[in-house]
């Protein structure tokens, strides 16, 4: 957890679910995050997490998008990020950092996004921080088919350009980025069929330093899209080869809620198992979650919006 940035902040500006920074701040991509995102359901208006530092708090509006974060370490030690939507569309995001419940401006910043489509499609990000210093600008280009073909960053430091290549064969779909054209990672994404004659989603990710392979990882998803397997890897220059070094292996009960974690490392195997409460609510969402052998336990405190009552119509 860094203090001055919380996850969230960091989530909702990165593209890939991974935490490596500050390189993938090269490549990021916009992300509107909803309810679905938190493991929720159903019009959740806003959730309380209790954890381990602090709380985390999150509202949610009527469409179920993600409009505020909070994290709380104390009483006077909080972040905020503010999300202005249009739609499904990011206008705004501001984090705001108290320290002793005191707004600090210098670790606090905006960012700005602007549509342009006279010439394609293109976002433009600008991030400025509350005392008005320019801290970094992101242009996003489309191309015509609406997939994202380019990232240019500029800042004090100079301009870096992240270029997108997409290629399809035999069914498998290839996503390649080059940071000022030096490969820097890749992902590829196959169907499989799973042990039951399912199929499978997998997504081959590979990261590179310099244009030298690093490490890579293996994510296996159901066809409820469910992360059901990881496989971390990294490469062995002798063997010329990427080597397992991790596994995770996930499954989930009768309501689509993670029920257990198999972890393999070495000669290592651990395993959890996950024991929830639930709440009255028809969305059925879990409001207490107890890991074991651990007994660590998180709770949720779930608001949701009332439906509206249906008006006769009168003949």
């Amino acid at each position: 957890m860094i203090k001055n940035y919380p996850i969230h902040f960091l989530l909702s500006i990165s593209l890939i679910l991974g935490v490596a920074f500050p390189m993938e701040l090269s490549c990021q991509e916009i992300k509107v995050f909803s309810v679905e995102d938190f493991d929720l359901s159903g019009p959740v208006k806003s959730c309380m997490v209790a954890t381990d530092y602090g709380k985390e708090e999150y509202t949610f509006n009527e469409e179920g998008l993600l409009t505020k974060a909070v994290t709380r370490y104390n009483d006077t030690d909080y972040d905020i990020t503010t999300y202005k939507l249009d739609g499904a569309v990011l206008l705004e995001k501001r984090l705001e950092n108290y320290r002793d419940g005191i707004f600090v401006k210098s670790t606090s910043i905006a960012n700005f996004y602007e549509l342009d489509t006279t010439d394609g499609k293109k976002i433009t990000e600008k991030i400025i921080s509350y005392n008005k210093e320019f801290l970094d600008q992101y242009e996003y280009n489309y191309g015509e088919d609406g997939k994202l073909s380019t990232i240019k960053r500029t800042n004090d430091s100079g301009i870096d350009e992240t270029s997108l290549k997409y290629e399809e064969y035999k069914g498998e779909l290839t996503k390649t980025y080059y940071l000022n054209d030096i490969l820097f990672k890749s992902i590829r994404t196959s169907k499989v069929k799973g042990k039951d004659n399912t199929v499978h989603k997998l997504i081959l990710t590979k990261e590179f330093l310099d244009g030298l392979p690093q490490k890579a990882l293996e994510e296996t998803y159901n066809g409820h899209n469910k992360l059901i397997s990881e496989k971390k890897f990294v490469y062995d220059d002798v063997q010329k080869t990427f080597i397992p070094t991790e596994s995770f292996l996930y499954s989930y009960n009768d309501k689509g809620i993670l029920a257990s974690l198999k972890t393999v490392k070495g000669k290592s195997t651990t395993i959890q198992e996950y024991i929830y409460q639930y709440d009255s609510h028809e969305s059925g969402n879990w409001i207490k979650q107890i890991v074991t052998p651990d007994n660590t336990y998180k709770t949720r405190k779930i608001k949701y919006y009332e439906k509206q009552p249906i008006k006769e119509v009168k003949p």
